[in-house]
Order: structure tokens, then C-alpha cells, then sequence
């Protein structure tokens, strides 16, 4: 074990751990304690290393992307957080009106849209503005109204936790859902995705550039931009709602937490919910994790005091020892 904790082991595998690296950084609420380990393979042979130095050590595995839908415990992580930096970008053809295009875990996905858009492929920019990278994107099956990352995806290279092997699978396998993939399972990892794109024109990609602003604008208009994991519970299934509206049930978390008054006013300590949107937590400075749970329990005891029914976290909780919310 490393007795330093700024000391890296001199071999090849132990060459890519860090220790008690600072997480609070490394995601957009900004808080949250250290990762015990810490790695950035930047290769396909460096994940594999660094899941045979996680499971000699038995150690706990979290992959983080841009933190972007997560809250980490301010006590940190008491594991391996691997963070792939994982960077292919390339293209082949596939047929006369489309190309494929493969990206790695690690592409940031403006990055992306921005690749395509430059090459003349249309497609990605509907997720024009989502904070995130290609990893986290297909973890999620990304959404933006009617527009799933499903759609666009043919393939994906994964590697298995336990064994490291890597394999390319096909969009059956992933068994996509709203907010939904095989991944979520976290036996397999992503390393890459490949996608279907339609060939356009330099007016259409002129077109697709103003779709992209336009979206970037909306979504600024209505969400907070930093200091937040986006929506911070999912939307209640069917099943667990009773009122209607116009013959459907209300599914919408939000509708809930509007009708409670919690909208830029709920504040406890640095963590309020924002103006914007009343299903998301933003930090305002100097908020601790700890305050961000307490506002989530106060909307979700609120809600639950209201309307019988409890909302459940669609932002991932990372490194908690304990459950941190009302079940």
C-alpha cells in the first residue's frame, strides 16, 4: 500500500493510481470528500489495469464522467474512482446518406456534437447543452424530450469489471430504457460508442448550428447552469401516482414540488432549490453535501406530507454508508 499519499507505485498498473484525491472538483454540485484511489486510464489496456489493482484490493468502484448527475458524500469515497480519459474520435463510412461515428467514454459531448457538426453529420446536436460525456451519456440513455440516445447508437465497446475483458456489443444487449441500459447494473464499463449520423449539406449544418444555439439557450433559460446534478428526483412511475390531468396521471415530479412552494425559497445552509426549476438543488458556494440532503428530505417530506407519495433520487448518491434520504 502507499504510505504517501501523494506517492504513485513505480509499476505500470500502480503507476496510474492517485491517493485522497480531492472529488469536490470533479463534479458540478462541488462537494464532497476525496476518492481513496484514483485513476485516469487514458487507453483501453490502462481500464483494464486499473480494474485488476480494484479487484487484488477488493476495493469499491465508482467511474465518473463529469459528475454532472451525482452527489458524493462528504466523507468521499472509500474505493477506486476511475475517471476514463478515454478521447477516439474518428469516422467510417457506412452508407450513402449516413457515416458512423466512434467516441470514447471519455469525449466530452459538446465535443462530440461539434465534431459531427464540423464533418457535416447531423443527429447528436439534439443534446446540444447537456452537461456530460459519451461514458455517462449511454450509461443514462440520454434524453432531451423526444429525442433518446438510443436512437443514434449501433454499437459500443464495454469491458467486464471482474474479469476485464473487452467486447463489442450491440444495442440489444444495452436493453436501453427512459433513463435506463444494461450498464446501470455496473458489471460492464463503457470504453467506446459508435453512432449512426445522416450525411447533410453546409445549409442543413448551417441549420443544425442555430438548432444548437437555440437549444443551448433554451435550456439556460430554464435550468441553473453549474452547482447542480440536474433533476435531483426521477419522475414517479404510473403506479405510484393518483392524479390526473386530461385522462393521463401526473407523472411529473415537478408539478408536485411546484405546488409545494419550494422554488427559490427552500434553503438550508448554501443549498437552496432553484428559481428556475423546482426539482433541482443548486449550490450557492459553500454548500456541503450534508445541506444538500437536508433540502431533498425537506422536499421530499413536504411532498410525501401533501400528497401521500415519496420522490426518489434520480441523481445518483456516491459513497454514502448509510442511505442519506427518507425511504
Amino acid at each position: 500500500m502507499l504510505r504517501n499519499p501523494s506517492q504513485k507505485y513505480a509499476s505500470n498498473i500502480q503507476s496510474l493510481i492517485q491517493q485522497n484525491v480531492s472529488l469536490a472538483d470533479k463534479n458540478w454540485f462541488a462537494t464532497g470528500g476525496s476518492a481513496k484511489f484514483f485513476c485516469q486510464p487514458q487507453t483501453n489496456q490502462q481500464f483494464q489495469e486499473a480494474l485488476i489493482f480494484a479487484n487484488k484490493q477488493n476495493l469499491p468502484l465508482f467511474i465518473l464522467g463529469n459528475g454532472a448527475n451525482i452527489l458524493i458524500s462528504d466523507e468521499g469515497f472509500d474505493g477506486l474512482v476511475i475517471r476514463p480519459h478515454l478521447k477516439e474520435l474518428s469516422i467510417e463510412p457506412f452508407d450513402e446518406n449516413h457515416r458512423v461515428v466512434t467516441a470514447g467514454a471519455g469525449v466530452q459531448l459538446d465535443d462530440l456534437i461539434e465534431f459531427c457538426l464540423t464533418s457535416g453529420l447531423s443527429g447528436l446536436e439534439e443534446f446540444s447543452g447537456i452537461p456530460g460525456t459519451v461514458g455517462g451519456a449511454v450509461y443514462i440513455n440520454l434524453h432531451y424530450f423526444e429525442f433518446l440516445l438510443e436512437q443514434f447508437l449501433i454499437s459500443a465497446q464495454v469491458i467486464e469489471k471482474d474479469t476485464g475483458t473487452i467486447k463489442k456489443v450491440d444495442p440489444q444487449w444495452l436493453d436501453f430504457g427512459y433513463n435506463q441500459s444494461t450498464l446501470l447494473k455496473e458489471a460492464h464499463f463503457l470504453l467506446s460508442a459508435t453512432f449512426k449520423l445522416k450525411k447533410i449539406n453546409e445549409n442543413q449544418v448551417a441549420f443544425a448550428r442555430g438548432r444548437k444555439k437555440e437549444i443551448i439557450r433554451h435550456r439556460a433559460a430554464r435550468y441553473p447552469q453549474k452547482g447542480t446534478c440536474g433533476s435531483f428526483f426521477r419522475n414517479f412511475h404510473e403506479h405510484e401516482v393518483t392524479i390526473e390531468s386530461n385522462g393521463k396521471k401526473m407523472i411529473y415530479v415537478a408539478y408536485y414540488l411546484d405546488k409545494i412552494g419550494v422554488k427559490g425559497a427552500l434553503q438550508i445552509g448554501d443549498a437552496i432549490v432553484s428559481h428556475q426549476h423546482a426539482n433541482m438543488i443548486v449550490n450557492r458556494g459553500n454548500a456541503t453535501t450534508n445541506d444538500i440532503i437536508q433540502v431533498a428530505r425537506t422536499m421530499q417530506k413536504l411532498v410525501k406530507d401533501q400528497f401521500g407519495i415519496l420522490p426518489q433520487p434520480e441523481c445518483r448518491l456516491i459513497g454514502f454508508k448509510e442511505y442519506p434520504l427518507s425511504q
